[in-house]
């Protein structure tokens, strides 16, 4: 593309430059100089400018109609199977030495959205310090900032898209690194403050601490890669209507028998307050080069207090709580197993992800009625996910590669729980293609 630009204008001078000699009558050498050196300079800043992107075309096979699902959604009513572009991703980059402009759109049947926005400027002494402010991956762990086009599974786990809807938020973030030619080049710190609702407008006066201390090193013959990660979140949620409970907590249950208070009043519950959002993570990952392949195990756990509805454990994104506010000591964990295999252009993936929206209570002590009798102690909402991923990645050629994989869902069952008795059929196979530039 840069070739093409640069024929472009070249012609496009040499005829103006033409022009211009005979109109003013100067020497034919004097104004090629002087329209190369303007060539140049357009040059230079059309080399600024880096457009990258990525489409990924899918076909999804779910076992029942309207399945709810975290493998790019829920399925429509009538449906069981659909195409989707999951992601159409266009991004701009404007690198000038120490500021960098970037913005990225998603195109899909869905419409037009935009994914980032930021500015990222880089101290001129060390070059070890950088300020990204915007919308941009907020920096918790590994899977987050991990781009989709070069994760093996389809989507990323439940309790990343339930804790951080949408990946990104609207902030600041300070970022230490020394150049790649020091040797403390593999240590990593980020730091910033957001606004805790994702890629929305503000709608509190709340800000979110993210931060994120991480290595990634390799061995000497490179056969060998590693990196381990601490992230800490500390934010809070808005308190929608005077009601705050824990939600379902045991509070001492000698039997599964007793029933449970979930409507417990505690501190700070009056409108306008906020109820504190706090999670702890660490991650590893390693990938080690044999004469199979590549071998990569990639790791990550995190555990918190989440505040949230009755039903659910989503982190807030587009308004402020208008209902009951409901705490709950939550977790969530995946771990990876891609081989990669020499000589051949295909990849085996295997990932099991795990969320529990509710740690304090399991099985049939979900659904219970609450002492009161006018309601459940709990829900769906606090029921506990795992799933089995299984995938084949044909890598055609570095920009082109196909992806077979399916998602073997497992709910936690209640006797108590109308609805959740027994496993959901909610298991969805992923078909898709995927193209690159």
């Amino acid at each position: 593309m840069k070739t093409i630009l640069k024929l472009i204008l070249f012609v496009m001078l040499a005829i103006a430059s033409t022009a211009k000699a005979q109109d003013a009558e100067l020497t034919p050498l004097d104004t090629v100089t002087a329209n190369v050196q303007k060539l140049n300079s357009a040059m230079s800043t059309i080399q600024k400018l880096k457009i990258t992107g990525y489409i990924q075309a899918q076909y999804q096979i779910a076992d029942t109609l309207g399945a709810k699902s975290f493998a790019g959604g829920d399925f429509p009513a009538a449906s069981d199977n659909r195409f989707m572009v999951r992601r159409g991703r266009v991004k701009f980059s404007y690198d000038a030495a120490l500021t960098k402009y970037v913005v990225t759109f998603d195109i899909s049947e869905k419409g037009l959205s935009i994914k980032d926005a930021y500015l990222n400027v880089s101290d001129p002494f060390l070059n070890a310090f950088s300020v990204t402010a915007g919308v941009f991956n907020r920096p918790f762990g590994f899977e987050i900032p991990y781009s989709s086009s070069s994760r093996e599974s389809p989507e990323r786990s439940r309790f990343t898209q339930t804790l951080f809807p949408g990946e990104r938020d609207l902030g600041a973030m300070l970022t230490f690194q020394m150049p790649k030619t020091s040797p403390l080049n593999f240590l990593k710190i980020d730091a910033g403050f957001f606004t805790g609702n994702g890629t929305n407008p503000e709608f509190d006066k709340k800000k979110d601490f993210i931060g994120r201390v991480g290595i990634a090193k390799a061995t000497k013959n490179e056969k060998v890669r590693y990196g381990l990660g601490f992230s800490y979140y500390n934010g809070g949620i808005y308190q929608g209507k005077l009601a705050t409970g824990r939600a379902a907590q045991t509070y001492g249950m000698k039997t599964i028998s007793d029933t449970i208070s979930f409507a417990k009043i505690v501190g700070d519950s009056i409108v306008g307050s906020f109820h504190k959002r706090s999670y702890f993570g660490i991650d590893a990952q390693v990938t080690v080069e044999t004469p199979l392949g590549f071998t990569t195990l990639r790791g990550e756990y995190v555990a918190g207090k989440q505040p949230g509805t009755i039903n659910s454990t989503t982190s807030p994104t587009s308004a402020i709580p208008t209902t009951n506010t409901y705490l709950r000591n939550v977790s969530g964990a995946y771990v990876y197993f891609v081989q990669s295999f020499t000589g051949t252009k295909l990849s085996l993936v295997a990932k099991y992800d795990i969320y529990d929206p509710n740690t304090d209570i399991s099985g049939n002590q979900i659904g219970l009625i609450s002492k009161t009798g006018k309601t459940n102690a709990s829900t769906a909402g606090d029921l506990k996910y795992n799933t089995l991923g299984l995938g084949l990645i044909y890598a055609y050629t570095p920009n082109l590669r196909f992806t077979a994989y399916y998602d073997n869902v497992k709910n936690e069952t209640s006797t108590y729980l109308k609805g959740y008795t027994s496993d959901l059929t909610d298991n969805v196979w992923t078909l898709r293609l995927q193209y690159k530039f």
